[in-house]
């Protein structure tokens, strides 16, 4: 199995020398089908995250699966929000009669000043309006659209996989389970009825459930024959184009309490590999890690700004050699699903001239089975190679 998944030496050459577009021809993914296009928080690249505008949208520009992250409301409904805390993505800050909810918890060990789901309702919850997390974004549509229940994104994927013929998946993540638990509102088996009670129960299912903390999905492992993906973060990455570790990006915040000293990058060594496929079907991990970017380092020793516009960001990276993350995970008979792609010129890699199809297409070449983006559209269009 391993050797068909195997980078050729052609293809390598194709992408360090010639640049990603020049890549005709993708590797194989583990199941020998079409890598899966998942959008990100709906299609959050247009309209707020995790609004059924935006799972619409997402399900129209033919997106195969869209992602729930979920949260806990004080009376214990799942609410779809990317975080328990509130302001980044709804007006709960312009709203005068929650202005006394505004509390400091500890979210992963660090001390966060916000308004969190856990405090609120669902009823309550149901009277914010969402709004676009990214201030370079269209910001038109904030205040439109409510938040919604996990049941109404259940009721979404089932409706439009009947209107349209064809399976529209579900992809819930677990946000800070250690979290959720310390406050009495662990949801793992509420999750798992829910998705019984819309038949969802087996490896056939349209389901997928992720967490980047692992002891939730030991958890889950015996008690479903859903797949279950182990997340994989990282702080940052340094001028090498090589991820970085600081907490609480460093590991499994469920590692941290524990005092586990093993690190995410340490979680995608063969042997960490080899690991979470006794409890997960597949594994996540943050695009670097797969691919990475590095700055071109000046006698000032500084980053230098490549296109000359003022600025360093992503445009003003080249990109390094591909790591073995995807041969490995594939060998251990891991399904890889990367995250996240987003259209932005100013969060491509320079070697990508802007377009966003050629790191679509690189990242398909290594024999990715499946990515988180923002743009669902565009990741459906240049894997279809439209």
């Amino acid at each position: 199995m391993t050797k068909k998944l195997l980078l050729s030496t052609t293809l390598l050459a194709a992408l360090t020398f010639q640049g990603p577009a020049a890549v005709a021809q993708s590797a194989p993914t583990l199941s020998g089908q079409k890598p899966l296009v998942i959008a990100h928080r709906g299609a959050s690249g247009y309209l707020p995250e995790h609004t059924i505008e935006g799972y619409k949208l997402a399900i129209q520009q033919g997106a195969d699966f869209i992602e729930p992250d979920l949260v806990s409301t004080r009376d214990g409904v799942l609410v779809v929000r990317h975080e328990p805390m509130l302001s980044g993505t709804t007006d709960v800050a312009d709203r005068p009669e929650f202005a006394n909810r505004k509390t400091t918890r500890k979210v992963d060990g660090v001390d966060t000043t916000d308004w969190f789901a856990n405090d609120f309702t669902a009823a309550e919850l149901k009277t914010l309006k969402a709004k676009q997390a990214f201030a370079d974004r269209d910001q038109s549509h904030n205040g439109k659209y409510q938040i919604p229940t996990f049941q109404e994104v259940i009721d979404l994927a089932k409706a439009e996989s009947a209107r349209t013929g064809r399976a529209i998946g579900i992809y819930p993540e677990t946000k800070h389970p250690t979290y959720h638990a310390a406050l009495g509102l662990a949801f793992e088996d509420k999750l798992l009825d829910m998705l019984k009670a819309a038949g969802w129960t087996d490896k056939t299912a349209p389901v997928f459930i992720q967490s980047f903390e692992t002891a939730n999905l030991k958890y889950l492992r015996p008690k479903t024959q859903l797949r279950l993906v182990q997340l994989v973060d990282g702080d940052g990455v340094d001028k090498d184009g090589k991820v970085t570790l600081a907490a609480p990006f460093d590991r499994p915040y469920d590692f941290a309490v524990l005092g586990d000293k093993r690190t995410f990058q340490d979680m995608l060594s063969a042997e960490g590999l080899k690991e979470i496929a006794t409890y997960a079907d597949g594994v996540g991990p943050w695009k670097p890690y797969l691919i990475g970017a590095k700055q071109t380092i000046g006698a000032d020793g500084k980053p230098q700004d490549l296109n000359g516009d003022g600025v360093i960001d992503e445009r003003d990276r080249t990109l390094i050699a591909p790591t073995n993350v995807v041969k490995d995970a594939h060998a251990a008979g891991l399904l890889v699903h990367s995250w996240t792609f987003r259209s932005e010129p100013k969060r491509l890699a320079s070697d990508f001239k802007g377009d966003a199809g050629a790191e679509y297409k690189a990242f398909f070449a290594l024999g990715l089975d499946g990515l988180f983006s923002d743009f669902p559209d565009q990741a459906v269009k240049a894997r279809d190679g439209k």
